[in-house]
Parts: C-alpha cells; structure tokens; sequence
C-alpha cells in the first residue's frame, strides 16, 4: 500500500503542529492567567499556570545561556537522527514518537530565547502582556519556559 505523504513529511506536518498548538496555548496561558492560577476544564484536566527557569521540576544546574544553547545542541542531534532512522525506514511510530518529543523540545526554545524579551512578567497580580522587543522581563535566551 503506497503512503499519501512520507515519513519525513509526516514528521515535518507532526513538529510544526505541535508547535503552533504549543505555542498558541502558551501565548493565551500567558495572556489571560496569573501566574499560579488554575483553570478547571474538565473533573480531571485543570490547566495551572507556572513558569519554569531551569530544567524539568526548575531544576537549575547551569547558566541560562548555555542552557539554552546546549538545547539547540540537542535538538540538531534529534532532527539528524529523525533523517537517519527515516532513511533507514524504521517503524513509523518511533518516528512519531521522536517527532512529538523534537516539537516539544523546540516549543521550549522558543520559550527560552524569546519569551524574556516580547512578554512582561507574570506575577500573582499580574497578567503578561506582549511589550516592544527588548523591553520584557528578561534578555535574550533568558526567557523563562511556560509550563502547565
């Protein structure tokens, strides 16, 4: 049976729609919550509002920066193996898998290198709001990470 679209396609079309869903989440999060506020959506799914400055938990084990810059690292190192195994047709749900995870790393980057600068920060009191580049709450590749 021939597929419709490829597996490099289809990992392509799986990264740039959990993008623009994690990012689109993120930006209305950020401009319509406090930071900590919870948000009941069903009796098992609340979406509650924090930001995370380091790692996984905020987890802090190194600068900012090189933080941010060993992400880039890493995520290059998943998009080449992504082409390999694709080259050499591994199983398809590997390649999703991997894809979902490269999508989720990449929405972190973008946190992290420009959220400092278009955002103003979130507090208790405070809802974010998008401000003139360079005028947010951090510099560049300081951005804090939007987690919910």
């Amino acid at each position: 049976m021939k597929r419709i679209i490829s597996k490099g396609q289809l990992s392509i079309f799986i990264v740039l729609a959990i993008l623009i869903l994690d990012q689109t989440v993120k930006i209305l999060v950020k401009k319509n919550m406090h930071y900590g506020e919870s948000m009941h959506i069903t009796d098992w799914f609340y979406i509650h509002f924090v930001e995370n400055n380091g790692m996984a938990f905020g987890i802090k084990v190194m600068p900012k920066i090189i933080q941010t810059i060993s992400r880039l690292v890493f995520v290059s190192l998943i998009v080449w193996y992504i082409a390999l195994i694709i080259k050499h047709d591994y199983k398809l749900g590997f390649i999703v898998s991997l894809s979902l995870i490269l999508a989720g790393a990449w929405g972190n980057i973008i946190d992290s290198i420009f959220y400092g600068t278009i955002f103003s920060e979130s507090t208790p009191y405070h809802v974010a709001s998008f401000v003139p580049i360079g005028d947010g709450y951090s510099s560049w590749m300081h951005g804090q990470v939007v987690d919910m």
